[in-house]
């Protein structure tokens, strides 16, 4: 999960990346970066940290030009170096600018086949650099100095032939224009805009609808499956689908919880599927639970409260804030190893005791990953004086890591994996713990658009829908992504400061 963003202007548009890249500051918050282009030449600001910390006036003032791109970066294997910070950037040819959303799920065989075969060298761990050095070294074999948007097409078309997994793309081409691009199965989001100014028409390519909302640009729609679309020098907007007609596969967790409220998603309202979801889920409650003693309805802040109020709602009962959030804590979803994550959830969340009092409450998550934040909140409500703890997810069990561009951990940190759902309400000490049913999900996605006929929804189903993806190569993402390996790459990264202190002493 990062966001990407591509603009072109009729004057500078640092200012208008900067915002963009503030409101898509939920899909990455361990590096941003930002790439313009002037009288030939590319700018090009990136470090490790938020939006507000890596830019600063004086990197703004450097970073002039009429194109750029942006990305906000969340490591996809749980490590933070600022070596891997986007956008990347190769000279050959003409000079190319690429930040990517989502994970190549071919990348072994993708360097070998590089090194090997492409002569191109490959400088960091990051899919998004193999991604680049693909698309360049298509573009290069077109042979064409005065390259027309065909070439790039071409390129693209040699990227979907190659290349498999998930990617949401923004490449600036010196000299020439910006470049969006999407994976055949459509499983990343990526949509463009455009802006009616004095000058002419300005465009925008974005992961989210919500950062075109925020400048004042006019959605004009997702790029579908396998599309690519080029804006060159002078603003025209070229549009073509470079890997046939395909079906999208959209990632079902992206309306759960990775996207804003406020965006639209393959035509589909972010915002209005979660309350769908929420009143599926209390359609399940009532079920299961006909004669409920549930007196108010919490939700766990922020992504569960769409679907918690809806839940209230249908089940006739009080709606509180019942946890209020420090902000300035980052997502627990993406902290890198397991102690993090606990300290941080007493850090981020404090139980407002006279909604738990006395009282028997029902939690609302968006979903349960590894569950050991669960445990405590549950314990936050109890301590607070709650009768009963009741726990929903608006998601099914989360059962499986994801493999297109989501640091879902290794299987076995997932608490529902091998586990039912009693077994979970036991470890989590609830009194009760109701799930989404998958299809329930899916048909509240789908009522909103009848047109999408299939999801990505590996996490929940444990199916995957590019072939390569076997248990030999979810072991070794296991191996990558665990805990304890994340911790090895922290300490390493510890230990080369250290050395790096007494090599300078």
């Amino acid at each position: 999960m990062c966001g990407v963003v591509g603009i072109f202007g009729r004057g500078n548009v640092n200012q208008a990346l900067f915002d963009a890249l503030n409101v898509l500051q939920h899909r990455g918050q361990d590096a941003a970066g930002m790439v313009t282009s002037a009288n030939g030449k590319f700018h090009l600001r990136k470090d490790n940290g938020l939006v507000r910390d890596v830019f600063r006036m004086r990197h703004m003032q450097y970073l002039i030009g009429n194109m750029g791109i942006g990305h906000v970066r969340y490591p996809t294997a749980g490590t933070s170096s600022s070596a891997e910070a986007q956008p990347f950037y190769v000279n050959s040819p003409f000079g190319i600018s690429l930040a990517h959303n989502g994970n190549l799920t071919n990348t072994t065989e993708l360097m070998r086949e590089l090194y090997e075969d492409d002569m191109r060298h490959i400088n960091t761990d990051s899919d998004s650099e193999v991604l680049l050095n693909i698309f360049a070294h298509e573009l290069e074999a077109r042979g064409n100095f005065r390259p027309t948007p065909d070439d790039f097409f071409s390129a693209v078309e040699g990227v979907h032939r190659r290349c498999r997994g998930a990617y949401g793309v923004v490449a600036l081409i010196n000299g020439h224009g910006i470049l969006g691009f999407r994976d055949p199965c459509g499983i990343r989001p990526i949509c463009i805009g455009q802006r009616k100014t004095e000058q002419g028409v300005e465009y925008m390519i974005s992961s989210e609808s919500v950062a075109l909302d925020c400048a004042g640009f006019v959605l004009i729609g997702d790029l579908a499956p396998g599309e690519a679309a080029f804006i060159d020098n002078e603003g025209h907007l070229h549009r073509k689908l470079c890997a046939g007609q395909q079906e999208a596969h959209p990632c079902l967790f992206e309306y759960v919880y990775l996207s804003r409220p406020d965006s639209v998603i393959d035509g589909v309202s972010v915002y209005q599927a979660r309350i769908n979801m929420g009143r599926k889920l209390a359609d399940k409650i009532l079920r299961e639970m006909p004669n409920h003693d549930i007196d108010v309805v919490i939700p766990i802040p922020d992504t569960s409260r769409t679907s918690a109020l809806e839940v209230a709602q249908k089940l006739g009962v009080l709606f509180r804030e019942g946890f209020i959030k420090n902000r300035y804590i980052g997502r627990t979803f993406i902290m890198p190893g397991q102690t993090e994550r606990q300290k941080s959830v007493r850090q981020k969340l404090n139980p407002v005791v006279q909604e738990f009092k006395d009282r028997n409450v029902l939690l609302v998550d968006d979903s349960i990953v590894r569950g050991t934040t669960c445990h405590q909140i549950v314990d936050m409500a109890r301590d607070a004086g709650a009768k009963k703890v009741y726990f929903a997810s608006a998601a099914p069990a989360v059962v499986s890591p994801n493999v297109y561009g989501i640091d879902m951990p290794a299987a076995s940190e997932l608490i529902a994996h091998g586990r039912s759902a009693q077994d979970i309400n036991q470890l989590i000490g609830a009194d009760g713990l109701i799930y989404q049913e998958l299809d329930d999900l899916v048909d509240a996605v789908r009522e909103l658009n009848p047109d999408l006929r299939s999801f990505e929804d590996s996490v929940f189903s444990a199916c995957y829908i590019t072939k390569e993806v076997d248990d030999a190569y979810l072991e070794a993402l296991a191996r990558k992504r665990n805990d304890g390996a994340k911790q090895g790459t922290l300490a390493e990264s510890e230990d080369a400061c250290l050395d790096l202190r007494a090599d300078a002493s």
